[in-house]
């Protein structure tokens, strides 16, 4: 079983979360609380949660199968935020900001999903 507090994917996945929760989903109008905001904050709470289930899976199959989830997730929050930019509920300069992490973020997935795949052992 590993340590989530350990991993660097699990830190910057949960900066990104708390990023988009108090400086990005606020911004949103009140009418969007229950589309485009839930769907966005869910989704930024996925990458980090899948992270800490699939350390306590015991197989590196089974933590894989957790990061595939965080994964989809980030490109969840890709696309909202997209959303976000267009419908002028964010600034570019907010945007730009968080599609970095997000970017950052989903390299370290796929860099770890390729560790795993490829019969790494435990970081």
């Amino acid at each position: 079983m590993r340590d989530y507090k350990k991993l660097e994917v699990w830190k910057k996945a949960h900066e990104l979360n708390m990023f988009i929760k108090k400086n990005i989903a606020i911004q949103f109008p009140k009418e969007e609380r229950f589309e485009l905001t839930s769907q966005l904050t869910r989704a930024s709470l996925s990458i980090p949660l899948n992270i800490v289930e699939g350390c306590g899976r015991f197989t590196d199959k089974d933590f894989a199968h957790f990061l595939d989830n965080a994964l989809g997730s980030a490109n969840e929050i890709d696309y909202c935020c997209l959303c976000a930019l267009e419908l002028k509920y964010i600034s570019e300069d907010d945007y730009e900001k968080v599609n970095q992490s997000i970017n950052e973020v989903r390299a370290m997935l796929i860099s770890f999903l390729k560790f795993l795949r490829s019969g790494g052992t435990k970081p």
